[in-house]
């Protein structure tokens, strides 16, 4: 992600007790569509910014969070997030991630959604992108990684969208239900219980929950512990005692309900992050 400071500023990266800097781009970018890969260390902050041109962010390992106004994105890399241009956002992450952002001109934004949304990743983008990373594209390009890049951003413009992988609520009853069950993803209260706690009832959550997240908080909940499995599956942890902590009686459960969700098991998931983290 890059800022809009002129040329001979750079973009800083919080880090506790160090700073990181990455050049920028100027107003404009150098070409209509530029990818750039980056590795960025847990609990880094780029600063909040914005740009003319859109920004798709895609996480090859770890899990990327990018904050606009008071919404906070989370990008697990099963989906990338869409930035339409002038969006002001701020990328940040509480575990290392490495991940890359596709910068895409305003004039070929036209048939891009309108406004920040997940999007699905095919095996054909995750596989582009994934050669983008290995064969080192930079910029200048060679016809070929330009004709490339546009083949890339036609994918883009089918892809499935989504409001958000994780969505938030500023609604005061379903935020405190949010806030509670992410300080403790292995709950498992029922909705009764739920409702309770705040002193509602369970049809009022429920209609809250579609209202404001677009899913169940039963859907939620599972999107949460996927999103917090992810950095214990990358780090070595073992399955069974992940879904110990998740809150499942049996591993089986757990995989059950992650691969459902992602697409591949929890040892798949490891294996497959594992494979491009050590091929540079």
């Amino acid at each position: 992600m890059t800022t809009d400071n002129d040329e001979t500023t750079e973009c800083t990266m919080s880090l506790p007790g160090k700073q990181l800097h990455i050049p920028p781009y100027s107003t404009a970018l150098p070409a209509p569509v530029v990818f750039r890969t980056a590795c960025m260390p847990a609990d880094a902050a780029y600063p909040l910014h914005r740009h003319p041109w859109g920004e798709f962010v895609y996480s090859f390992s770890g899990i990327m969070e990018v904050k606009i106004g008071s919404r906070q994105y989370l990008v697990p890399s099963q989906y990338g997030l869409w930035l339409p241009p002038d969006v002001e956002h701020q990328g940040l992450n509480r575990y290392e991630t490495t991940h890359c952002s596709l910068y895409i001109d305003a004039d070929l934004c036209r048939r891009m959604p309108e406004t920040t949304c997940a999007l699905e990743v095919s095996t054909l983008v995750k596989a582009m992108l994934d050669h983008l990373r290995l064969s080192s594209t930079v910029f200048p390009y060679s016809e070929a990684q330009s004709r490339f890049l546009a083949v890339l951003v036609d994918q883009l413009y089918g892809a499935t969208t989504l409001g958000s992988y994780l969505p938030t609520s500023a609604d005061p009853l379903l935020s405190k239900v949010l806030s509670w069950l992410e300080s403790a993803p292995g709950c498992n209260a029922s909705l009764a219980e739920l409702a309770k706690r705040v002193h509602t009832t369970e049809r009022t959550l429920m209609r809250r929950a579609q209202r404001d997240l677009g899913i169940s908080l039963s859907e939620w909940r599972q999107r949460l512990r996927v999103v917090r499995a992810m950095p214990l599956l990358e780090v070595g942890e073992k399955v069974e005692n992940i879904a110990h902590d998740l809150g499942y009686a049996s591993a089986s459960a757990f995989i059950a309900m992650f691969r459902r969700l992602m697409g591949v098991t929890p040892d798949e998931y490891r294996r497959n992050v594992g494979d491009r983290i050590q091929i540079k």
